[in-house]
């Protein structure tokens, strides 16, 4: 099967000088996940993803800390010079060069931008398939995770020292209870005026005598936590599923990856990088 049969098609297109607020206005309400950046002659310049925006706003370094999000322009964060593909190009080759150059997405160019592909196109096309592919047999062993009480920042500290995109949240009795990827962080971390990372307000207080009723004393500001974030209820699948059926929960609840469990127990994760593997076999 050929890339033009799987493309998404229109492709959303921005301006470089464009707010970061309107890439994620559009992608929200168009419900993508990349954006082509367009110059004023409708060239392409450059692509913006969801992963781009997380990555490089929840660093939170002095750049984003000196302007809010209404002001960090789209040519600050987009890929430029993205690697692009024929629409005549078996997918095969299309899974092929996003693995080899870890990218999510692939414009479609025929003498002008006719389409994307994303690995979400691909694992869409791999539900579709009749093949008996087991998750164990292409599944990621190492699960990082973080505990629901983590701060953003030590989320992105642990994506970023193990070159991952999403980490399993665990709860006080170490099972686990939701996920967090790096579209997640794009869309919570892009709140503050000022450009820092989100935080939330909490009600401080005290009980004047044993056993008698709290009394609030005063709001205090603490920074977002993963609980805040994460996607819940957390979608699982087990050892000896399907990879095709793994395929259909993803699409169904718009995750990328999946915790896998073997009675019960998580003991790695599926993303869409180890599904897509299976039209290279």
């Amino acid at each position: 099967m050929k890339v033009e049969n799987i493309m998404s098609s229109p492709v959303y297109t921005i301006s470089p000088e464009d707010p970061l607020s309107h890439a994620r206005n559009l992608m929200l309400k168009h419900k993508i996940s990349t954006l082509v950046v367009v110059n004023d002659n409708d060239e392409m310049v450059g692509i913006i993803s969801k992963s781009d925006m997380g990555t490089r706003l929840s660093q939170a370094g002095p750049i984003w800390r000196r302007r809010p999000i209404d002001r960090i322009p789209v040519n600050m964060v987009m890929q430029e010079n993205p690697i692009t593909i024929s629409p005549d190009v078996d997918i095969k080759h299309a899974v092929e060069v996003m693995l080899d150059n870890s990218i999510n997405n692939l414009p479609v160019v025929n003498n002008k931008v006719v389409g994307i592909v994303t690995r979400t196109d691909i694992v869409r096309h791999v539900s579709n398939l009749d093949v008996n592919v087991k998750v164990s047999t292409v599944m990621t062993e190492e699960a990082h995770t973080v505990h629901r009480h983590h701060t953003i920042n030590h989320i992105v500290d642990v994506m970023q020292k193990n070159n991952i995109s999403r980490v399993i949240v665990m709860n006080n009795t170490g099972d686990a209870a939701g996920i967090i990827s790096t579209s997640n962080l794009a869309f919570n971390s892009m709140t503050d005026n000022e450009g820092k990372l989100s935080t939330k307000n909490i009600k401080m207080g005290r009980r004047p005598v044993a056993g008698g009723d709290k009394i609030y004393r005063y709001v205090k500001e603490v920074p977002l936590v993963a609980e805040d974030i994460m996607t819940e209820p957390l979608n699982t699948i087990n050892l000896e599923a399907k990879v095709v059926d793994a395929a259909s929960i993803m699409l169904k609840n718009d995750v990328t990856g999946l915790p896998v469990e073997d009675n019960k127990e998580v003991i790695g994760i599926l993303s869409r990088s180890d599904i897509i593997k299976v039209l290279l076999n």
